[in-house]
């Protein structure tokens, strides 16, 4: 199949990477230094050359708050058949923009980063498909994942979205207030270090990647919990109350399990 991808970010370019063994890429990227080390992948140095590959999938890895803008431009040179593709990890808003272009498309979502992720061994990760997409871009996106034995998961837009709240900003929060109460530790125990360890790697991520996630529609409702929860706590031990500590501990130890 011809594929063209869009952006070169870390997933992007993992994307780019993986995909251009078993099918012909072309790929941009506005840095034209971000291209320089795929050996596989035709590079383009300007949309129009687009005009003449008439590529079949576009993928578009733009960063997050910039993928329809990257679509409008895209748009005009590539066929009408073209299956449009995106792996944004926050949805709101894309089901309206393709359903107003009219072409084909899959939206899928990558439940993993490559700078956290062993991008060798994904048999641990998980990725949602989009229920809404088209046949023929869901058969493709599932093949893929499960070449890498990814697992997947099927979600709406809209469950897609409250997901990503869930799964994404709830754990990334936590981090950044742990980042937040920072001080220098001269002595840190192994779970200090455990928590420092993913702290540095979420805040090595891309800062627009952060904030789309933190401000999807249904992240605030995870923080009000948050807060309720810290709230309890917080009562907890202000009272000494061992009972009580002891019933929300066995309370979290049943959230937790498997």
């Amino acid at each position: 199949m011809k594929i063209f991808i869009l952006g070169t970010g870390r997933m992007g370019a993992w994307l780019t990477e993986e995909l251009c063994w078993e099918h012909e890429v072309w790929v941009h990227d506005e840095d034209p230094l971000k291209m320089k080390y795929f050996m596989k992948a035709h590079r383009l140095l300007s949309l129009s050359e687009l005009d003449e590959v008439k590529p079949e999938l576009f993928i578009n890895c733009v960063a997050l708050g910039s993928t329809t803008e990257a679509f409008d431009m895209v748009l005009p040179h590539i066929p009408s058949t073209c299956l449009l593709a995106d792996i944004a990890s926050v949805k709101n808003g894309l089901e309206e923009y393709y359903r107003k272009t009219g072409r084909p498309f899959v939206s899928s979502h990558p439940m993993f980063g490559p700078t956290l992720a062993n991008i060798r061994d994904l048999k641990d990760e998980s990725a949602i498909l989009i229920s809404e997409s088209c046949e023929e871009g869901k058969s493709f996106f599932r093949n893929f994942y499960r070449s890498l034995k990814i697992k997947i998961f099927d979600y709406s837009f809209d469950e897609h979205d409250k997901t990503v709240a869930y799964s994404l900003a709830t754990p990334f929060a936590s981090t950044l207030v742990f980042a937040a109460c920072m001080k220098k530790q001269d002595a840190p125990g192994t779970n200090f270090k455990r928590h420092m360890a993913i702290a540095k790697g979420l805040l090595s991520e891309d800062d627009r990647l952060l904030t789309e996630i933190m401000f999807n529609q249904y992240t605030t409702r995870q923080l009000e919990l948050i807060n309720s929860k810290l709230s309890y706590l917080s009562h907890i031990i202000r009272q000494k109350d061992y009972e009580e500590m002891k019933k929300f501990l066995d309370s979290l130890r049943v959230n937790i399990a498997e």
